[in-house]
């Protein structure tokens, strides 16, 4: 008994307690279809067979995300890289408690960035002088719409920038008809093309390859909690192999609706945009350094003060990636 007792023991020290206990992890992020990894994994059991308790926590905009990590409220976030990169840079448009410490080590979303505007709206080169909704004017998603909106022939001069907040919070200003024109994460769009509004070219089309949101999370924190990072992701990237099996594909629907409360021909468009293109969720959650080459470019262009940016590496860090795919 003895050494059954002594066993246990060192297997409980292995597993870092995941017997009969979970420890919690605080996740934050934009609500909507990008977090399906994250509801698969919950209800398949994958963060329990980790040991995890996963809380998440929708944000109203990427200010309170990026105050929130750094404040110690969340441990991790689903983010946009380009919130990494210019919080790091002294770019960030949000004041910060403390210097930030952020890196990407997962990748969640791959472009899935469409232009928006009001039905009436049928090119970019309308929207001139009129007021566009972004989250952020300086940070996320707005140089990609600034760079979508110079390939259409207008200049930052020509229109104007409006904070709004996330996405849903921009979704409802094109329903109030209070901004002319927005970036809308897929499949938030869906509902507005169905009510005539105007598809004015998606931002992989107009731009190139683009790493939209990632996993986000402080170097401090997760020098003390590697274990924990490495089985979130372990447990992310299980549930995305299931979702882009064809064979899951009913389930995945009904677990899109019973979350969502959408209805099923919306969880198919979900579906469609999110899991069957190029863009969407990211296979195995592999972060896309060609697509950071195309937000360092872009921030170098547009972000003040102005820096020279080139190396991806520096925000990133994979070896809890790499880490967690070893078993």
């Amino acid at each position: 008994m003895k050494i059954i007792a002594a066993m246990l023991v060192f297997f409980f020290a292995l597993t870092g307690g995941a017997i009969g206990q979970q420890r919690e992890l605080q996740v934050i992020g934009f609500a909507g279809g990008p977090n399906w990894p994250l509801w698969v994994a919950d209800e398949k059991g994958y963060f329990a067979d980790e040991g995890l308790r996963v809380h998440f926590t929708p944000t109203p905009s990427s200010t309170f995300l990026v105050q929130g990590l750094m404040d110690g409220k969340f441990d991790i976030a689903l983010a946009a890289i380009d919130n990494v990169i210019a919080y790091q840079e002294g770019q960030g448009e949000a004041k910060l408690s403390q210097q930030p410490d952020m890196f990407a080590f997962l990748g969640n979303l791959r472009g899935s960035l469409r232009l928006i505007a009001l039905p009436e709206i049928h090119s970019i080169r309308e929207l001139r002088e009129k007021s566009i909704a972004v989250d952020a004017r300086t940070t996320g998603f707005a140089f990609v719409l600034m760079k979508m909106l110079e390939v259409g022939g207008l200049q930052p001069s020509d229109y104007q920038l409006e904070s709004v907040g996330g996405t849903t919070a921009r979704v409802k200003a094109l329903f109030d008809r209070t901004t002319s024109a927005s970036l809308i994460n897929s499949p938030l769009e869906a509902g507005l093309l169905a009510k005539g509004y105007s598809d004015l070219g998606s931002a992989t089309s107009l731009i190139g390859p683009y790493q939209g949101t990632v996993g986000v999370a402080r170097r401090s924190w997760a020098g003390a909690h590697r274990t924990e990072l490495v089985r979130f992701i372990r447990s992310y990237v299980r549930a995305t192999d299931w979702l882009r099996n064809p064979a899951n594909h009913d389930e995945a629907l009904k677990v899109f609706e019973r979350v969502t409360k959408a209805m099923p021909d919306a969880a198919e468009t979900a579906y469609r945009l999110l899991l069957t293109t190029d863009d969407g969720v990211q296979p195995n959650g592999k972060i896309d350094m060609v697509g950071i080459a195309t937000v360092l470019k872009l921030r170098s262009e547009y972000g003040q003060p102005r820096r020279t940016l080139a190396d991806a590496a520096k925000y990133v860090d994979e070896s809890y990636y790499r880490e967690a795919l070893r078993r």
